[in-house]
């Protein structure tokens, strides 16, 4: 049986918690709602030192368990408990890291862990040198909607053109993957509900595991999901087919004619049909593109300090919690 991570990536409002929690209902599978652990651990690597050292770790799972901005007191686990294991367990950053979602799953009986936070998809190379045996499940849903649905979010502090870039770079770099076939899989919201059973059953194939009837019922395991979240409310009812194409009524003529000029051959390349909007302005794609090479530059300075911090690494990175992880790391005990 496998007992590889599975990640759960996407635009922001692609359905990814829906996924989550259908993940979550399968009887060997847990994934927790979203926490801010991985990537912060990752980017803050230098921090805690060399992780062979029982202190470090100590150290790196104190700050998991006891800071505001970790999110973990959503997932349930013991905070003191972890630390001890933590100090007891193999010394890298991932085998801490994956200790909190690997108790996660302990508590809920469950023999593999999963972790979804739609983020992610920026942060490919933090969750694979992490975890080298991560699965990475990419939702995609019509950018329309998840533009419209952005703007709606009290979270969501961008405009429209932060929006449409939020989708575009997605898909952008799902396209421009070099993963392995059995690393990555892309799966649309649209055919998740419209055929639960048939998309869930390949999904299943992709991750080695058998498909559960229980997997079309994601709301009866919606108590995972912190009740102050109330944006995912949806989530606490039965699949549904009734949001896709929303963006109809929700977006106005001008914000679609951008979403298409912008997305088109995006949409259309999975499926989407354009509504054969007028072509959206210059004065809105040139906002747009504002927007778009102020994130992508600040994209390539993170890609570049984090080459750098790579080199500098004071000691090891992957997981070292299951038998497949000590062979990739070449650890054989």
């Amino acid at each position: 049986m496998s007992e590889r991570p599975i990640f759960v990536v996407g635009c922001p409002r692609s359905g990814t918690t829906m996924l989550q929690l259908m993940l979550h209902a399968h009887p060997r599978i847990a994934v927790p709602p979203e926490s801010r652990i991985l990537v912060q651990a990752y980017r803050e690597r230098r921090t805690w030192g060399d992780l062979r050292r029982p202190k470090n770790r100590r150290a790196l799972a104190r700050w998991i368990a006891r800071s505001s901005r970790t999110q973990f007191p959503d997932l349930g686990v013991d905070g003191d408990e972890f630390i001890r294991r933590a100090v007891e367990g193999p010394g890298s950053l991932g085998s801490v890291v994956g200790l909190v979602f690997q108790m996660f799953a302990e508590l809920h009986g469950k023999a593999r862990w999963g972790d979804k936070r739609p983020p992610y998809i920026r942060h490919l190379d933090a969750v694979l040198a992490m975890f080298p045996d991560a699965q990475i499940i990419h939702l995609i849903r019509d950018g329309r909607d998840c533009v419209s649905s952005l703007k709606e979010m009290p979270w969501f502090k961008g405009d429209i053109y932060e929006a449409v870039y939020r989708w575009t770079e997605s898909i952008d770099i799902g396209r421009g993957h070099k993963l392995p076939p059995d690393s990555y899989y892309e799966l649309r919201y649209e055919d998740l509900t419209t055929d639960p059973a048939a998309t869930l059953t390949a999904l299943c194939t992709f991750i080695g595991e058998a498909y559960d009837p229980v997997m079309r019922e994601p709301y009866r395991v919606a108590d995972v999901v912190p009740s102050h979240k109330d944006w995912h409310i949806n989530t606490r009812q039965a699949v549904t087919t009734t949001r896709a194409g929303s963006w109809s009524q929700r977006l106005e003529p001008w914000e679609v004619s951008l979403c298409e000029t912008v997305m088109g051959e995006r949409l259309t390349a999975y499926g989407y049909e354009l509504s054969g909007a007028p072509k959206a302005p210059r004065k809105d794609v040139s906002a747009y593109d504002k927007t778009a090479s102020t994130w992508r530059r600040e994209l390539r300075r993170t890609a570049l300090t984090e080459r750098i911090n790579r080199f500098r690494e004071p000691g090891p990175v992957a997981a070292l919690l299951t038998t497949t992880q000590r062979e990739l790391a070449g650890v054989h005990k």
